[in-house]
């Protein structure tokens, strides 16, 4: 009986997050599509703070963006799986490939369809032109999510460029934030500011320092998760900051 290769399966839960988190840095490291994709939902999540959108919008303004890097990240592995059977041109490889692509072109119709709607009408514009800053929104649920959405971006690609240095130098150490660390400190960050409740932060923060210790336990120097648990606080204090000092 043919033995199970046992690398190619998750023994546990943490193994299955680590190993998705992976894909989404290599994506990111590797695919010039995604990166620009990332760099706009960066940039659409900041533009979100100088509108009034209800809860819907934002949600699908939410799903807009994550949805066409999902597509993109779903054509780099059928891509990779057709390239990895198949070394010779073959019509059904083609086919797959660009159903694929195709796949990608209608998330992306998608995101300018939903960017038309909440970005580019009359009343919104108008009110884009009366005063840039005195339109930011001071939803606290808003800012909340816009600042963690952030965070995750932000060490993705943080993630990417370092793992980007470890191939150009497989010999040297790299530096990389701890990911799970900065969301973890980013949200309670965000729980603080919206509650300010001393006995929900003190809850808060002891969950993220339990998960600063189990990256600490698994492999991390402290270097990494310290920076880590600063990065997340800074990125959503400084969203909360834009309308505080707001003009």
């Amino acid at each position: 009986m043919k033995k199970k290769d046992e690398r190619l399966y998750n023994h546990n839960f943490i193994e299955a997050c680590n190993n998705a988190v992976n894909g989404i840095v290599y994506a990111a490291t590797t695919q010039s599509n995604i990166k620009k994709q990332l760099i706009i939902g960066v940039i659409v999540m900041i533009l979100s703070l100088f509108y009034n959108f209800t809860t819907a919008e934002f949600l699908c303004l939410t799903f807009a963006v994550f949805f066409v890097i999902f597509a993109e990240m779903i054509n780099t592995a059928i891509e990779t799986v057709v390239d990895l059977y198949v070394d010779t041109y073959h019509p059904k490889a083609k086919i797959a490939k660009d159903v694929a692509a195709g796949a990608v072109v209608l998330a992306a119709c998608n995101d300018i369809v939903v960017a038309y709607f909440l970005f580019f009408r009359e009343t919104e514009l108008t009110q884009m032109g009366q005063s840039l800053f005195s339109q930011m929104i001071a939803s606290p649920t808003h800012l909340a999510f816009v600042g963690i959405i952030l965070t995750v971006i932000g060490i993705i690609a943080v993630k990417a460029a370092s793992n980007y240095r470890k191939q150009k130098n497989p010999n040297k150490d790299v530096f990389i934030p701890s990911g799970q660390t900065a969301i973890a400190f980013a949200i309670l960050t965000a729980i603080w500011i919206n509650t300010q409740d001393p006995v929900v932060f003190c809850l808060s923060l002891a969950l993220s320092i339990l998960i600063a210790g189990n990256r600490l336990n698994d492999t991390r120097n402290l270097g990494e998760v310290v920076f880590g648990a600063f990065m997340g606080p800074l990125i959503v204090i400084l969203i909360y900051g834009l309308t505080i000092f707001r003009i």
